[in-house]
């Protein structure tokens, strides 16, 4: 095993504990302080990471702050009032298994891309492959397998085509947020959105799919779409 792939399981297993405990074993308000936390970190790093782009519109008044206004917006409070609607005014067992269904989503990329590989899926982020993609789609579906396999008592227990469906749209979701993020550090000429995590980069780099996810799933419980 690689020192690389070493340091991202061993992260990845430190933020799910964190993420986890957090969200299980807080009270509404703490919970609403840790989003803003996270909200307020990642608009952080959207600035450094678009600090190229920010230089080059520093003539282009509206081009510019369209950056500012955006990871303001976004990250300060759509995702936090999207997060915290799931979490409290849904359930949490809601919440945690739009979580799962990203990880599982990441993983299934990670591993047919890595395991497959084959033709590149977009230029705008050279690792991402066709196989990748496949394999998100999939691994989106088992989390739902395994909650009927082991008969655990939430909302979403029955496998049928509705819950199939929702799953495949999170993790396409996940993906175009992935690919969203990669965009923008491409324009930057950036690898990461910083060095926070080892074996990921920085936060946003580690949830950039949920971060999209979370407001798009708040949007069709809002509109009663699922």
């Amino acid at each position: 095993m690689s020192t690389e792939l070493t340091k991202r399981i061993f992260t990845s297993i430190i933020l799910l504990i964190v993420t986890f405990s957090i969200l299980i074993y807080t009270s509404t308000d703490y919970f609403l302080y840790f989003v803003i936390f996270v909200g307020a970190f990642c608009f952080g790093e959207w600035i450094v990471t678009n600090s190229l782009l920010l230089k080059k519109f520093k003539k282009n008044l509206i081009k510019y702050l369209s950056i500012y206004l955006f990871g303001l917006i976004y990250f300060l409070l759509i995702l936090p009032l999207s997060s915290f609607y799931l979490r409290v005014e849904v359930s949490l067992n809601f919440f945690l298994l739009i979580l799962i269904i990203c990880i599982f989503s990441d993983v299934g990329g990670y591993v047919f891309g890595k395991t497959i590989g084959g033709k590149k899926l977009t230029k705008i982020s050279p690792n991402k492959t066709i196989s990748g993609s496949i394999g998100s789609f999939i691994f989106s579906i088992l989390p739902i397998i395994f909650i009927n396999l082991l008969n655990i008592k939430t909302n979403f227990l029955e496998l049928n085509l509705i819950n199939i469906l929702f799953s495949l749209f999170v993790s396409l979701i996940c993906q175009l947020g992935d690919l969203f993020f990669s965009y923008f550090k491409r324009l930057n000429n950036k690898k990461n959105t910083s060095n926070l995590l080892p074996g990921h980069g920085g936060l946003l780099d580690r949830i950039d799919g949920l971060v999209i996810v979370l407001p798009f799933v708040f949007f069709i419980k809002i509109m009663e779409i699922f």
